[in-house]
Protein backbone atom coordinates (compact mmCIF):
# COMPACT_ATOMS: atom_id res chain seq x y z
CA UNK A 1 0.00 0.00 0.00
CA UNK A 2 1.19 3.68 -0.83
CA UNK A 3 1.95 5.39 1.67
CA UNK A 4 0.70 9.60 1.79
CA UNK A 5 4.02 10.88 0.90
CA UNK A 6 4.23 8.28 -2.17
CA UNK A 7 0.89 9.32 -3.17
CA UNK A 8 1.51 13.06 -3.17
CA UNK A 9 4.40 12.15 -4.92
CA UNK A 10 2.39 10.65 -7.49
CA UNK A 11 -0.19 13.15 -8.17
CA UNK A 12 2.33 15.57 -8.42
CA UNK A 13 4.54 14.11 -10.98
CA UNK A 14 1.07 13.61 -13.02
CA UNK A 15 0.22 17.01 -13.13
CA UNK A 16 3.75 18.45 -13.83
CA UNK A 17 4.33 15.78 -16.72
CA UNK A 18 0.15 16.76 -18.00
CA UNK A 19 0.97 20.39 -17.22
CA UNK A 20 4.74 20.00 -19.36
CA UNK A 21 3.37 18.12 -22.40
CA UNK A 22 0.41 20.79 -22.37
CA UNK A 23 2.61 24.17 -22.18
CA UNK A 24 5.24 22.45 -24.76
CA UNK A 25 2.64 21.99 -27.20
CA UNK A 26 -0.10 24.97 -26.78
CA UNK A 27 2.11 27.41 -24.54
CA UNK A 28 1.45 28.81 -21.62
CA UNK A 29 -0.93 31.18 -21.89
CA UNK A 30 -3.57 29.03 -24.09
CA UNK A 31 -3.13 25.82 -21.47
CA UNK A 32 -5.74 25.53 -18.67
CA UNK A 33 -5.49 24.71 -15.66
CA UNK A 34 -8.83 22.60 -17.03
CA UNK A 35 -6.78 20.61 -19.45
CA UNK A 36 -3.84 19.99 -17.01
CA UNK A 37 -6.70 18.71 -14.47
CA UNK A 38 -7.64 16.61 -17.26
CA UNK A 39 -4.56 15.63 -18.48
CA UNK A 40 -2.98 14.24 -15.07
CA UNK A 41 -6.46 12.40 -14.10
CA UNK A 42 -6.62 14.70 -11.28
CA UNK A 43 -9.29 17.16 -9.68
CA UNK A 44 -8.54 20.60 -10.20
CA UNK A 45 -8.31 21.52 -6.11
CA UNK A 46 -5.64 18.66 -6.39
CA UNK A 47 -3.76 20.79 -8.41
CA UNK A 48 -4.30 23.92 -6.21
CA UNK A 49 -3.55 21.87 -3.62
CA UNK A 50 -0.11 21.13 -4.86
CA UNK A 51 0.68 25.09 -6.89
CA UNK A 52 -1.25 27.97 -5.58
CA UNK A 53 -1.47 29.15 -9.30
CA UNK A 54 -0.92 28.21 -12.85
CA UNK A 55 2.84 30.16 -12.76
CA UNK A 56 3.73 27.60 -10.08
CA UNK A 57 2.88 24.97 -12.04
CA UNK A 58 4.45 26.46 -14.94
CA UNK A 59 7.73 27.33 -12.69
CA UNK A 60 8.05 23.87 -11.67
CA UNK A 61 7.83 22.61 -15.02
CA UNK A 62 10.27 24.98 -16.26
CA UNK A 63 12.42 23.52 -13.14
CA UNK A 64 12.39 20.13 -14.50
CA UNK A 65 13.04 21.05 -18.39
CA UNK A 66 15.87 22.85 -17.53
CA UNK A 67 17.23 20.30 -15.47
CA UNK A 68 16.35 17.53 -18.07
CA UNK A 69 18.31 20.12 -21.12
CA UNK A 70 21.35 20.39 -18.66
CA UNK A 71 21.47 16.35 -18.76
CA UNK A 72 20.60 15.93 -22.05
CA UNK A 73 23.80 18.79 -23.02
CA UNK A 74 26.01 17.18 -20.28
CA UNK A 75 25.37 13.61 -22.40
CA UNK A 76 25.77 15.37 -26.06
CA UNK A 77 29.15 17.00 -24.88
CA UNK A 78 30.55 13.41 -23.30
CA UNK A 79 33.71 12.39 -25.18
CA UNK A 80 34.83 16.06 -26.64
CA UNK A 81 38.77 16.13 -26.54
CA UNK A 82 38.86 19.35 -24.17
CA UNK A 83 36.55 21.89 -22.34
CA UNK A 84 36.02 24.45 -24.66
CA UNK A 85 35.30 22.03 -27.36
CA UNK A 86 32.42 20.19 -24.74
CA UNK A 87 31.03 23.73 -24.25
CA UNK A 88 30.49 23.93 -28.07
CA UNK A 89 28.90 20.89 -28.55
CA UNK A 90 27.03 21.52 -25.64
CA UNK A 91 26.02 24.63 -27.57
CA UNK A 92 25.10 23.26 -30.54
CA UNK A 93 22.37 20.60 -28.52
CA UNK A 94 21.09 23.61 -26.99
CA UNK A 95 20.14 25.45 -30.09
CA UNK A 96 19.18 22.01 -31.54
CA UNK A 97 16.84 21.37 -28.14
CA UNK A 98 15.25 24.76 -28.38
CA UNK A 99 14.59 24.94 -32.29
CA UNK A 100 12.54 21.58 -31.08
CA UNK A 101 9.09 22.68 -30.31
CA UNK A 102 8.43 21.96 -26.78
CA UNK A 103 11.81 22.68 -25.36
CA UNK A 104 11.81 26.11 -27.31
CA UNK A 105 8.64 27.32 -25.97
CA UNK A 106 9.01 26.43 -22.59
CA UNK A 107 12.65 27.48 -21.67
CA UNK A 108 12.33 30.46 -24.52
CA UNK A 109 9.28 31.67 -25.00
CA UNK A 110 7.49 31.24 -21.64
CA UNK A 111 9.95 31.06 -19.32
CA UNK A 112 11.08 34.95 -19.87
CA UNK A 113 7.50 36.04 -20.12
CA UNK A 114 6.12 33.68 -17.03
CA UNK A 115 8.95 34.01 -14.76
CA UNK A 116 10.20 37.52 -15.50
CA UNK A 117 13.95 37.88 -16.47
CA UNK A 118 15.64 37.58 -13.26
CA UNK A 119 13.86 34.51 -11.99
CA UNK A 120 14.38 33.10 -15.80
CA UNK A 121 18.36 33.89 -15.43
CA UNK A 122 18.48 32.75 -11.87
CA UNK A 123 16.65 28.88 -12.81
CA UNK A 124 18.78 29.08 -15.90
CA UNK A 125 22.17 29.55 -13.85
CA UNK A 126 21.68 26.49 -12.04
CA UNK A 127 21.38 23.74 -15.00
CA UNK A 128 22.81 25.67 -18.88
CA UNK A 129 23.51 29.32 -17.68
CA UNK A 130 26.11 27.45 -14.48
CA UNK A 131 28.24 25.72 -16.80
CA UNK A 132 29.90 28.04 -18.80
CA UNK A 133 31.96 30.26 -15.35
CA UNK A 134 32.90 26.68 -14.78
CA UNK A 135 34.13 25.36 -17.98
CA UNK A 136 36.03 28.85 -18.95
CA UNK A 137 37.46 28.77 -15.06
CA UNK A 138 38.47 25.30 -16.24
CA UNK A 139 39.52 26.22 -19.78
CA UNK A 140 41.47 28.84 -17.77
CA UNK A 141 43.02 26.59 -15.26
CA UNK A 142 44.35 24.06 -17.51
CA UNK A 143 46.15 26.43 -20.33
CA UNK A 144 43.38 26.94 -22.96
CA UNK A 145 42.57 30.35 -22.68
CA UNK A 146 44.56 33.13 -20.90
CA UNK A 147 43.49 34.16 -17.56
CA UNK A 148 41.10 36.33 -17.47
CA UNK A 149 38.12 37.77 -15.04
CA UNK A 150 35.70 34.47 -15.63
CA UNK A 151 32.39 36.50 -14.65
CA UNK A 152 32.28 38.90 -17.51
CA UNK A 153 33.42 36.26 -20.22
CA UNK A 154 30.77 34.01 -19.23
CA UNK A 155 28.22 36.63 -19.02
CA UNK A 156 29.30 37.82 -22.45
CA UNK A 157 29.01 34.59 -24.16
CA UNK A 158 25.99 33.69 -22.02
CA UNK A 159 24.40 36.61 -23.50
CA UNK A 160 25.65 35.60 -26.98
CA UNK A 161 24.23 32.08 -26.89
CA UNK A 162 20.57 33.32 -25.38
CA UNK A 163 20.42 35.91 -27.75
CA UNK A 164 21.13 33.51 -30.76
CA UNK A 165 18.67 30.50 -28.96
CA UNK A 166 15.48 33.56 -29.43
CA UNK A 167 16.64 33.97 -32.76
CA UNK A 168 16.73 30.24 -33.73
CA UNK A 169 13.08 29.77 -32.09
CA UNK A 170 11.68 32.88 -34.02
CA UNK A 171 13.48 31.80 -36.94
CA UNK A 172 11.15 30.17 -40.40
CA UNK A 173 14.17 27.05 -40.04
CA UNK A 174 15.16 26.93 -36.43
CA UNK A 175 17.90 23.74 -36.99
CA UNK A 176 18.93 25.48 -39.71
CA UNK A 177 19.10 28.65 -38.18
CA UNK A 178 20.83 26.93 -34.76
CA UNK A 179 23.04 25.46 -36.81
CA UNK A 180 24.66 28.76 -38.10
CA UNK A 181 24.73 30.11 -34.80
CA UNK A 182 26.28 27.12 -33.21
CA UNK A 183 29.15 27.04 -35.89
CA UNK A 184 29.38 31.36 -35.29
CA UNK A 185 29.73 30.24 -31.25
CA UNK A 186 32.40 27.81 -32.08
CA UNK A 187 34.47 30.25 -33.97
CA UNK A 188 34.24 32.80 -31.25
CA UNK A 189 35.35 29.97 -28.18
CA UNK A 190 38.25 29.00 -30.80
CA UNK A 191 39.46 32.45 -30.55
CA UNK A 192 39.66 32.44 -27.51
CA UNK A 193 42.14 29.50 -27.39
CA UNK A 194 45.80 29.95 -26.28
CA UNK A 195 48.30 28.79 -29.69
Amino acid sequence: MATQAERRAATRGAILTAAEALFGRQGFAAATMDQVAQASGVAKGAIYHHFPTKEAVFEAVFEHASAQLARDLAQASGGAPDVLAALSRGVRAYFAACAEGPTGQIILKDGPAVLGWARWRQVDAKHFGGVFPATLKAAMKSGLIADQPVEPLARLILGAVNEAAAACNAAADPAATGRDYATALETLLEGLRLR
